[in-house]
């Protein structure tokens, strides 16, 4: 059985929400395992041993670790295409994981540098410069996305919900701790208010205990 170690409302939500979409679609079970980040838990022995970068998510099957949210999420979608987490033709595969991999490697660092400036710079003004910019340029990819979200049909891949629905409905929640108000972003909001309601989706919300709403006026 899968087994996913995830931390509530980080960027494993994705394959937790997709684990979700597979257990409706193909019956199959899996197991899941917090990880306390705000704990510390990822940098324990045991979770270094499966991860020695001490990030979520792992995915464990038969004993044996994956790490790396677009390599997990390949996986799901190959070990389960039942589920059609991506498109199945190759064009449109390719355009899909396209989209995925800059939501991996460009919005998801930015939001990095918003959470943790200090890996970024030393001292108290430099670190407010790099998360002040980090933020305007974070809106900017919220925006890229709300732009995507206008020709959704009716998810953003097409008629089926997808890991970049899941990656999407993160950034928002992140977005809203980065101190952006969803309300600012109302077709944004509004989809992912959509996605939120999925079934699949809202189990995956209920197990993590997290909200949509994170935003907090100042």
């Amino acid at each position: 059985m899968l087994k996913l170690y995830y931390g509530p409302g980080a960027c494993s939500f994705v394959p937790h929400a997709a684990l979700e979409v597979v257990k409706a679609a193909t019956g199959a079970e899996f197991e899941t395992q917090t990880v306390k980040l705000h704990k510390g838990e990822q940098h324990t022995p045991e979770y270094l041993a499966l991860n020695p970068l001490g990030l979520v998510p792992v995915l464990v099957e038969d004993g044996k670790p994956l790490t790396q949210i677009v390599a997990i999420c390949d996986y799901l979608d190959r070990r389960f295409p039942q589920a059609g987490l991506l498109p199945v033709e190759p064009w449109q595969r390719a355009q899909a994981l396209s989209t995925f991999v800059w939501m991996n490697n460009t919005v998801h660092p930015t939001f990095t540098h918003v959470f943790r400036p200090s890996a970024f710079a030393a001292g108290e003004a430099a670190q407010a410069d790099v998360k002040a910019l980090a933020v305007a340029k974070f809106r900017e990819h919220l925006e890229r996305i709300q732009a995507m979200i206008a020709h959704a049909a009716p998810w953003l891949l097409g008629d089926k919900p997808s890991f970049v629905d899941f990656y999407a409905l993160v950034f928002l929640r992140w977005g809203g701790l980065a101190g952006i108000d969803p309300a600012t972003l109302p077709v944004y909001q509004a989809f992912v208010e959509r996605v939120a309601a999925h079934p699949a989706v809202a189990a995956a919300m209920a197990r993590e205990g997290i909200r949509l709403d994170t935003y907090k006026p100042k």
